[in-house]
């Protein structure tokens, strides 16, 4: 625009093209919606990240958010094509209520047992870190499919917390950023490594392979024992202080028992695989079939070419030949 177009545009005396109100949004990091009405999008998503933190200056950050916008947006056109996912969901409030909820050894089958509680969870390579919003009246927790399942226990408990605090919007530079993620963090380390459990463990003698057995069953990564065994001042053996700077894989594979050592690389595989609800892809097959939707988001729900995907899809009306194309210009 010339800069009085732009001039006469904000003193209302043109108006502006649809053209230009998308670009104005790109240039401004605004919502399109929100220059045309001068308020929110209802439809658009208000998400929470986990965030990463920088122990040498305190801070908090999540560097590919932009990046992570446009799958985020695919993840809710999909929502919005399926419509409303079912009645509201009342989440339990506290960790020892979630752990009652989620029932015993729920780590395992962590992602099934969130669907119990009508959590949805979705899980794809794209993404950079955790994300939890509400899509079509559900509670969702989105994760990126790296493969280390202890990095996703907690990005699922972190993602829980904020959900069940009521979180909306927790991003760099929202008001309530440090709190709310130290919250949330605080949420994790009660629901996956709750005070009495972890104290009630005699760690100034533990053997290492009970050490690989207990990060196993709980879940979590040897950083996070390590914090959590800190943050409750815990004294441990050297030899325990001194395993817990290992990493993870390195302390289960040599210290598990072989029987956990071949469950190890199936739990890997099982948190690289791409996840969507199944109601939502269950909705997309139905909605393909009545013509509602066509098959490009269930087949990017999927990881696979649209192509490809075999579905039930309407018939397409017979086409028209030269005859009938000419009756209808008569």
């Amino acid at each position: 625009m010339t800069p009085d177009a732009f001039s006469r545009a904000l003193r209302g005396e043109r108006g502006f093209a649809a053209i230009e109100l998308a670009r104005l949004a790109d240039v401004l990091h605004e919502d399109v919606h929100f220059l045309i009405t001068g308020e929110p999008d209802p439809h658009a998503l208000v998400v929470s990240a986990r965030h990463a933190w920088n122990p040498e200056d305190g801070s908090r950050a999540v560097p590919s958010a932009d990046k992570d916008g446009a799958i985020l947006d695919d993840i809710g056109l999909a929502y919005a094509q399926a419509g409303p996912g079912g009645s509201e969901v009342t989440l339990p409030r506290t960790p020892a209520q979630v752990r009652d909820a989620l029932g015993s050894d729920f780590v395992r089958p962590f992602l099934a047992r969130l669907e119990r509680l009508g959590v949805d969870v979705v899980r794809v390579a794209e993404l950079s870190t955790s994300y939890s919003f509400t899509a079509g009246g559900r509670p969702v927790i989105a994760l990126n499919a790296t493969g280390n399942w202890f990095r996703e226990n907690w990005g699922l408990a972190h993602e829980l917390g904020h959900l069940v605090a009521g979180d909306a919007g927790i991003m760099p530079g929202s008001a309530r950023q440090n709190d709310a993620e130290r919250d949330a963090n605080t949420f994790a380390a009660d629901l996956l490594m709750p005070r009495q459990m972890v104290e009630g463990v005699t760690w100034s003698d533990l053997p290492l392979d009970r050490l690989a057995e207990l990060v196993w069953e709980w879940g979590v990564s040897t950083e996070a024992l390590k914090n959590r065994l800190a943050k409750l001042r815990v004294e441990v053996s050297p030899d325990v202080a001194e395993v817990l700077t290992w990493t993870t894989q390195k302390l289960l594979h040599r210290h598990g028992a072989g029987a956990l050592r071949d469950e190890i690389t199936a739990r890997m595989d099982a948190a690289a695989t791409r996840v969507f609800p199944s109601w939502l892809r269950e909705r997309h097959l139905d909605l393909i079939a009545t013509g509602g939707v066509g098959k490009g988001t269930l087949a990017w729900m999927l990881g696979v070419p649209p192509d490809g995907l075999e579905v039930d899809e309407p018939t397409p009306p017979p086409a028209l030949d030269d005859a009938e194309l000419d009756g209808l210009w008569g």
